[in-house]
């Protein structure tokens, strides 16, 4: 192995570190301007607001299951001897006929029926004969038991649902409850994904000579929506300079991020930058990472549009994205950690790694059943562009700027990728 040039080390010294890539791209993270929705519309999304109950819930006092509605000291229990009760009349749920028990008198309830004045308990109908006319209750209830009080789960002036909770299936059924058909929420911030290249055809063609499908605006997109976006797949625009001039332009006046993949590395990459510079000021720089280490970053448009230019190999377009533009999507959404979780994980294989750059590989992350240590085992870390691998991988393999060798039984940091099945 020959010794790195002195031009070579200093390229190397002149790399951005990815921890301050990353800072620079998540401050430009804007959140878009909350909008009210239907109930029904709102799952998944970030709630824009404080939602107070103006009811309560329950509403009123009721029975918690089948059985018979009675004061709670004419069924005390003595010994074995039983308590016989007229029953004097039934309540169905969703009955709003007022009803007024008397002392030593019973009413039938059904589960969710409201309670009739002066009853404190309900007996269930295990505890009885069932008998619909005089009921004979064999155990003791205290007082309160199997009602569900008024205000008991929500009271008036509560805070049914908080600013910033994502809602889900239970923040949608409490909404419901408190009587609220629409909430404020943060919409998904828009993406648009465009693919640069003379080259690339789409999915539905058969490549020629030369020519090779579009692979990088259909994983990408898939990418995003992953990560909680609402996505817009422009697919393929030719590297004529106009043209994609004007198809970017457009986009940053519908979307919170704009994704040019093929926008980065060699002759193109200048071409596309040269393109959109009068859009506003992009930073092409080179990353102290790999795969992806060229990429360029700017705000653009007159609304300062967060813009990637990343490059054309999808294995290194995907892992930038997984790397930058992922956390940028997860904070425009408000997420409060944007970022995917990490654990450490013992090296099944020995990895390598290019020296000053942080390595992210593809893996598979095992755990040990016996003692529930993670494990991870390497896939093809020989190539960048080894996307089959990427699709049998649940993890990336995080490898320091200043490891070149990582030998097998050492512990590394693991990113988890999206679960699959």
């Amino acid at each position: 192995m020959t010794d790195p040039t002195p031009e070579t080390d200093q390229a190397e010294q002149d790399l951005r570190l990815v921890d301050e890539q990353v800072a620079r791209v998540l401050q430009a993270a804007v959140r878009p301007r909350p909008v009210r929705v239907a109930i029904s519309e709102a799952q998944g999304l970030l709630c824009a607001e404080e939602v107070v109950a103006e009811h309560a819930l329950p509403g009123f006092d009721q029975a918690a299951v089948d059985g018979y509605a009675v004061r709670s000291v004419d069924v005390r229990v003595e010994g074995d001897e039983p308590v016989q009760l007229p029953v004097v009349g039934e309540i169905p749920a969703g009955s709003r006929q007022p009803r007024r028990l008397q002392p030593g008198q019973a009413v039938r309830v059904a589960t969710g029926a409201p309670l009739p004045t002066l009853a404190d308990a309900v007996v269930p109908t295990a505890f009885t004969d069932g008998h619909p006319a005089k009921v004979t209750v064999h155990r003791s209830v205290p007082s309160a038991a199997y009602v569900r009080r008024t205000g008991e789960d929500v009271q008036i002036g509560d805070v049914a649902v908080r600013q910033g909770d994502t809602i889900g299936a239970a923040q949608v059924g409490l909404l419901a409850a408190v009587g609220r058909a629409k909430v404020l929420v943060y919409p998904r911030p828009r993406v648009s994904i465009v693919s640069v290249g003379d080259e690339l055809v789409d999915v539905d063609r058969t490549p020629s000579t030369g020519q090779v499908y579009d692979v990088n605006s259909y994983a990408l997109a898939a990418a995003a929506r992953d990560a909680g976006a609402e996505v817009s797949r422009v697919g393929i625009v030719p590297s004529d300079p106009w043209r994609l001039r004007e198809v970017v332009e457009g986009r940053l006046l519908m979307s919170e991020v704009v994704v040019v993949a093929g926008g980065a590395g060699g002759t193109a990459g200048d071409e596309v930058q040269a393109a959109l510079s009068d859009l506003g000021e992009i930073d092409m720089t080179r990353v102290a990472m790999h795969p992806g280490s060229a990429q360029g970053f700017g705000r653009l448009g007159p609304d300062s549009v967060p813009t990637f230019l990343i490059p054309a190999n999808p294995m290194s377009a995907l892992v930038v994205f997984e790397v930058l533009i992922r956390p940028l999507i997860r904070a425009a959404r408000g997420t409060r950690n944007p970022h995917r979780r990490t654990v450490s994980a013992r090296l099944l294989s020995p990895v390598s790694s290019t020296k000053g750059r942080r390595g992210y590989l593809r893996g598979q992350l095992l755990r040990d059943e016996s003692t529930g240590e993670y494990l991870v085992q390497p896939l093809g870390t020989s190539g960048a562009h080894l996307l089959a691998s990427l699709a049998e991988a649940n993890c990336l393999v995080n490898v320091d700027e200043d490891l070149t060798e990582v030998p097998a039984g050492e512990q590394v940091k693991v990113t988890f990728l999206a679960q699959r099945g």
